[in-house]
């Protein structure tokens, strides 16, 4: 089997619950050999339950330091020395304190690459940080939901997920460098950052934006969700030669340009709204997608793992959601998630 092409980097993570667990075991899933140094207790997601703990933690290692010890620090400083790499999601003064920084380990690796995940920046105080509230902090939740209604939140954790992605990002970034340093990944600024095109509209053009019925793009007309004779339909028309096909298929006429449906949006979402009526979901999806229309009944999560098994996959005696990456010619191991302090130390 082809090496995965991180294999060889020596990541170590002293992460909690989500964001640096699932950030690293992206790593190890492309070959990095990954050593989760827990506390005695564990990490706290242990105690959410077995198959989440695995959902984020396949294929590690796991070694208990109590970093609080003097032992303990020196067992991470001989774990450093070996290391590319240490990702950290803690309050920054507890990673100041624990000595996870590049300034505390440069003494035993100058090259080794500090990475810590944190609600508002490393430098920044310790206000909890926790996933809802940066969804309420950055306008997401504001952004979110039916107009007449209150704010939404997404039903899976998507700062967590998005900060992980985007902490594997920089971590890779600096070992790619050559360079050792720290690496400064905020909660915050993850998903004020992934407001791109809405914070760019406000900050450019005074543009507020507003919530849409149905989660309505704010730009392209039609593409959002529609009912139907039965279920729901995600719809989503890009440009003119899309709405052409689309309006053939479904027996809608007018509104040629975007500049018009977007001036005349309500009008065209009535006439699609009493077109897609006339069918389910499931149907029109069959129906649109051979003419290369974007659209999808929605479905549950069951159902859309019932849709596509080739993602599942067996990491020891878990099934989980795969790496989402895929290589030519590798195929990642999975390897179960790690008994707590399976790893041990040399002269305990």
């Amino acid at each position: 089997m082809t090496p995965g092409p991180l294999a060889g980097l020596r990541i170590l993570e002293v992460g909690h619950i989500l964001a640096g667990p699932f950030a690293t075991m992206h790593l190890a899933d492309l070959g990095a050999e990954v050593t989760k140094v827990e506390p005695p207790g564990g990490d706290l997601s242990r105690q959410v339950g077995d198959a989440y703990f695995a959902s984020i933690n396949r294929g590690k290692r796991s070694i208990c330091l109590d970093l609080t010890t003097d032992q303990g620090q020196a067992h991470l400083g001989e774990l450093a020395a070996d290391a590319h790499a240490l990702l950290v999601n803690l309050k920054p003064s507890v990673v100041r304190r624990l000595g996870l920084t590049y300034d505390s380990l440069r003494r035993y690796n100058e090259r080794i690459v500090c990475v810590a995940v944190t609600g508002y920046g490393l430098d920044a105080g310790d206000d909890p940080a926790f996933d809802y509230v940066i969804q309420a902090a950055t306008g997401v939740a504001a952004l979110t939901g039916d107009p007449d209604g209150p704010p939404t939140l997404p039903g899976y954790s998507s700062v967590d997920n998005s900060a992980a992605l985007t902490a594997a990002l920089g971590l890779l970034a600096q070992i790619v460098s050559g360079r050792g340093g720290q690496v400064d990944v905020a909660l915050r600024d993850v998903m004020l950052s992934q407001l791109n095109y809405r914070a760019s509209a406000y900050l450019n053009d005074g543009v507020e934006p507003r919530r849409l019925p149905f989660g309505a793009h704010a730009y392209y007309v039609p593409a959002q969700l529609f009912p139907t004779a039965a279920g729901h339909l995600a719809l989503f028309i890009t440009h003119d030669g899309f709405w052409k096909t689309f309006a053939a298929e479904a027996g809608v006429e007018g509104f040629p340009t975007m500049a018009e449906r977007a001036e005349r949006r309500d009008e065209v979402l009535d006439v699609v709204t009493r077109a897609l009526s006339s069918d389910t979901a499931k149907r029109w999806e069959a129906r649109l997608r051979p003419l290369g229309i974007a659209a999808a009944a929605v479905r549950t999560l069951p159902e859309a793992l019932a849709a596509t098994p080739e993602v599942i996959v067996q990491a020891g005696d878990f099934r989980l959601v795969g790496s989402p990456i895929r290589i030519a010619g590798y195929e990642p191991a999975y390897g179960p998630p790690p008994e707590l302090g399976s790893l041990v130390v040399d002269g305990d």
